[in-house]
């Protein structure tokens, strides 16, 4: 049992656990259990964390980076070492299989050791001058009092994708967690106290996203934000931040596709599709949503997927044998469903082995015969169902792939090199997996272009957003 109390089950704000005079509800997605209640905070506490952050800036900020980065990595041994605890705790919550949330886990933390040797590495630069008695230099500082907007599907992740540069950069932080989520934030702040993380670097509240989320929009205390979510929700935050001019960062909906060539290798096609598309149930921004399938090999890799497809165990995130969990919630669920009608009545045809739905298990299903029209096409499904579309050739596909508004990742499979880097170059995207369906990694750029968002998380990249350029010229 651990000596630090990962369920505080209450808000954090400058150092202390606060709680509420009214209630969340936090229910196990799998059977609706209850398995917590959390404050139910507003506009005042937001604007308590706000200060907080804002006391604690001076401070933190003006730390040497190497202390700065010491404290992520203690932070990041600890995350490690409650390992397993975190991951019941995420599964509770979230419904992923645990095999899933402990990756996750690896995941998170990963975002802090990068980014604490990133902190090292916020150089400047001395610019050649045009007069002989002038010098020019350039630092790098950071932003400021930052807020972060995370969604429930990688409730660990989307956190330390935002908190480990903010904090790395000098910035101190207020994260408002999903409402489904918020046991995992907890546990990381409880965490990042015990590494010694000053009172009101890190503050963490939970309650009514439009009270919050309206505070932290409109605070000229905040000098950034950063979102993960969906499209509709960004595009209202990026209006509402725009008279306090803040920087932003929004890693907003998808619609990716992923397309599969003749000359695929079959079977690393057919795995790539199983890792792009059920991960999380579906349930991810960078999800495989449109499957464009060439002519001559078709029918052989649906009947390939939907085999594979049809063998992932569904149920409870904590049975052992669970590779995809529950939807979210209801309203997942009927999302889902209904995209599913429209298809099937628009002459879309599921492939292999049927299961139906029960409660907010909704079995993996295959759909050949996809065509324009069809909303799931046009809409991210976050759900466990794949529609496949026919194509011909490369000015085809690239011209399907390109409708949509959206551009966060796609996904090719071919053995011809010169395919791969036109397709690559051509589609309209931030992000391309060549032969693989896994391509999240904190060493690499992530984000979107389009209606996908705005700004890069993870790399040597993502510190850049959370640090501003001041310019020094001195006359000797």
């Amino acid at each position: 049992m651990s000596a630090i109390d990962l369920r505080p089950d209450a808000c954090l704000i400058d150092g202390e656990w606060r709680a509420g005079e009214r209630w969340l509800d936090v229910h196990n997605p799998a059977d609706n259990r209850l398995i917590a209640r959390v404050p139910a905070l507003g506009a005042r506490e937001t604007q308590e964390a706000i200060a907080a952050a804002a006391r604690a800036l001076p401070g933190w900020a003006a730390l040497p980076a190497s202390a700065r980065a010491d404290a992520l990595m203690r932070y990041h041994d600890l995350i490690l070492a409650h390992r397993d605890e975190l991951a019941c705790i995420l599964t509770a919550e979230q419904g992923k299989p645990l095999a899933e949330a402990r990756g996750e886990i690896g995941y998170a933390a990963s975002f802090i050791s990068w980014f604490a040797a990133e902190a090292m590495r916020a150089y400047g630069e001395i610019i050649p001058a045009t007069q002989a008695d002038r010098r020019i230099m350039v630092i790098k500082q950071p932003v400021g009092v930052v807020a972060a907007i995370t969604p429930w599907n990688f409730p660990a992740a989307m956190i330390t994708r935002k908190l480990a540069p903010a904090l790395a950069a000098g910035c101190t932080i207020v994260i408002k967690p999903a409402e489904q989520t918020p046991l995992t934030a907890f546990a990381l702040g409880a965490l990042a106290l015990a590494a010694g993380i000053p009172a009101g670097v890190v503050n963490i509240v939970t309650g009514d996203p439009v009270a919050i989320g309206g505070v932290l929009t409109a605070s000229p205390t905040v000098r950034k934000l950063s979102f993960t979510g969906s499209t509709r929700t960004g595009a209202l935050l990026y209006a509402q931040c725009a008279p306090t001019v803040k920087k932003l960062s929004l890693e907003l909906g998808g619609n990716a596709p992923f397309i599969v060539f003749d000359d695929a290798d079959m079977a690393a096609a057919v795995e790539g599709a199983i890792i792009a598309k059920f991960r999380n149930g579906g349930q991810t921004c960078v999800c495989a949503n449109r499957f464009y399938v060439q002519d001559g090999i078709h029918d052989r890799f649906v009947e390939a997927f939907a085999a594979a497809a049809a063998a992932l165990t569904i149920g409870p995130g904590d049975a052992p044998d669970t590779k995809i969990g529950p939807l979210v919630d209801d309203a997942a669920v009927a999302k889902v469903t209904a995209l599913i009608a429209d298809a099937k009545a628009k002459g879309a045809v599921p492939v292999g082995p049927q299961r139906s739905p029960t409660g907010r298990f909704v079995p993996p299903m295959i759909l050949s015969g996809a065509a324009a029209g069809m909303r799931m096409l046009e809409e991210e499904i976050f759900g466990p169902v794949a529609p496949v579309v026919r194509f011909t050739d490369e000015a085809e596909v690239i011209g399907l792939a390109n409708a949509a508004p959206d551009g966060l990742a796609a996904y090719i499979f071919t053995r011809d090199l010169g395919r791969s880097w036109r397709m690559a170059e051509a589609l309209e995207v931030g992000m391309v997996g060549v032969n693989t369906g896994a391509i999240s990694t904190e060493v690499a750029p992530f984000g979107g272009i389009k209606m996908s968002g705005l700004g890069r998380e993870g790399s040597r990249h993502g510190l850049d957003d959370y640090l501003e350029l001041k310019t020094m010229t001195v006359a000797l």
